[in-house]
């Protein structure tokens, strides 16, 4: 696979969040692109053209894809095999039931399943978030079952997308990462981003286990970083001092800086809250638990801010829950997206109905996910259904469209206009202007 020749064929195996947005932007960039998924469903949706998640931006680049020829779908592993030079490993690695652990079946599954069909030089390639060491045991297992043995090599390459921008982040990466074993598996990686090399996007040519340590590495920090300033709100509402004054001088200090120093309900998703906890579980594995024992606290100050949200619902209904109309605002965990994994907003949904409140929830992206996996929760159809005869409306998802809300004309529909901003995203002056009670998580009521 020179860069004289053709471009390396590629395939992607798992077409979920991550697989899919791969498969289409490669593909976009010019590559014979072959998706697998095992779920048929999902591989004809996206076939004929449909995206099976919301996500700003890849419908259009679906569409485009397709047309172009590069991109087509199969859930044959033998064609796969048959397919690729450069097979990307997308598949999840959700958190273990009843552990911390993560959870690798399907990982160590479609490397399993995919080995018998490599027949010739190929190189495997992980972008799945995993523990440290996996690399190391998946590349014996494809050694091991693979009829080309030791010409099959496998590559760690991390994906850094986030929700709402994962086109721009995979088209435009603030970097990437090369984790290999052989010269020969770093020239394949430059071949298959080369029109991102060619923008001079940087890169980190490192070792297997580094390069499986820097996502989980990466989301640690941030969540750090979140729950940091989430505990300096614990301490405001304590003392009377105001985060978001806190915050904004903080950010400041040009070693600290102002991104992800945002007060509020805290991270959630699919991400953050399993790789922090599957990154302490494997660090105490391997006996070096105590230096990153700091991120349960991390993870237990998130959870915090949950539990806390419901208490400012609870002290503005005169300190009882049951019978009072609650609005809540969001579902997903964050704007820009329908994913619910750990969503903050529905776990406080779900707390302030389990204390007898009767609420309404609405979301713009998420409803159908939040029903399908709440279905005892109660779901309007717009913002002024929710809020209607409402006696407090909490923020629990900061979309652009809940920002934007009129704090006059939804006065018009409530029982009682006290609104509580679990994501200080709302303009606190204009909406007491407007008669309503604002309350946020570190600010004074």
């Amino acid at each position: 696979m020179s860069s004289t020749e053709q471009r390396p064929r590629i395939t992607v195996l798992g077409t979920g969040y991550l697989g899919a947005t791969h498969a289409i932007c490669m593909a976009v960039l010019g590559y014979d692109v072959l998706g697998v998924d095992t779920d048929p469903a999902k591989i004809d949706a996206l076939a004929s053209g449909q995206v099976p998640f919301f996500e700003p931006g890849l419908p259009e680049l679906l569409r485009k894809a397709l047309d172009s020829g590069h991109l087509s779908f199969s859930t044959d592993l033998a064609e796969a095999g048959e397919f690729g030079d450069v097979h990307f490993i997308c598949v999840g690695t959700p958190q273990k039931a009843g552990s911390d652990a993560a959870d690798l079946r399907y990982v160590e599954g479609v490397a399993r399943d995919l080995a018998p069909f490599l027949r010739r030089r190929c190189l495997v390639v992980g972008k799945s978030t995993v523990p440290v060491g996996t690399a190391a045991r998946l590349t014996t297992l494809l050694q091991d079952n693979a009829p080309a043995g030791t010409d099959v090599e496998l590559a760690w390459n991390p994906e850094f997308l986030r929700e709402g921008y994962a086109v721009e982040d995979t088209l435009h990466p603030d970097r990437l990462v090369f984790g290999v074993a052989s010269a020969w598996a770093q020239e394949c990686l430059e071949e298959v981003f080369a029109p991102l090399l060619a923008e001079e996007v940087p890169v980190v040519v490192t070792d297997l286990a580094t390069a499986e340590l820097v996502k989980v590495a990466a989301n640690s920090f941030l969540a750090t970083k979140i729950s940091y300033i989430n505990a300096m709100a614990e301490v405001c509402e304590a003392t009377g001092a105001d985060v978001q004054d806190l915050a904004r001088a903080l950010s400041h200090d040009s070693r600290i800086g102002g991104r992800f120093l945002q007060p509020g309900l805290g991270f959630g998703g699919g991400c953050l809250p399993k790789d922090i906890r599957a990154f302490v579980h494997r660090a105490e594995e391997l006996g070096v638990g105590r230096s990153v024992a700091f991120l349960r606290q991390v993870d237990a100050i998130n959870k915090r801010r949950r539990a806390r949200t419901v208490d400012l619902v609870r002290e503005e209904a005169g300190g009882d829950l049951r019978g009072v109309r609650v609005c809540c605002l969001g579902a997903a965990f964050k704007p820009n997206s329908d994913d619910i994994r750990d969503a903050p907003a529905l776990d406080v949904a779900r707390m302030l109905q389990q204390e007898g409140a009767v609420v309404s929830v609405y979301d713009p992206e998420a409803m159908e996910n939040a029903r399908r996996t709440y279905p005892d929760l109660q779901y309007a159809s717009g913002v002024m259904e929710a809020a209607e005869g409402a006696a407090v409306v909490v923020l629990l998802t900061e979309w652009e469209v809940f920002r934007e809300i009129d704090p006059w004309l939804l006065g018009q529909v409530v029982a009682g206009r006290t609104v509580v901003d679990g994501r200080h995203a709302l303009d606190a002056a204009g909406w007491r202007t407007a008669g309503w009670t604002y309350r946020a998580l570190g600010r004074a009521s």
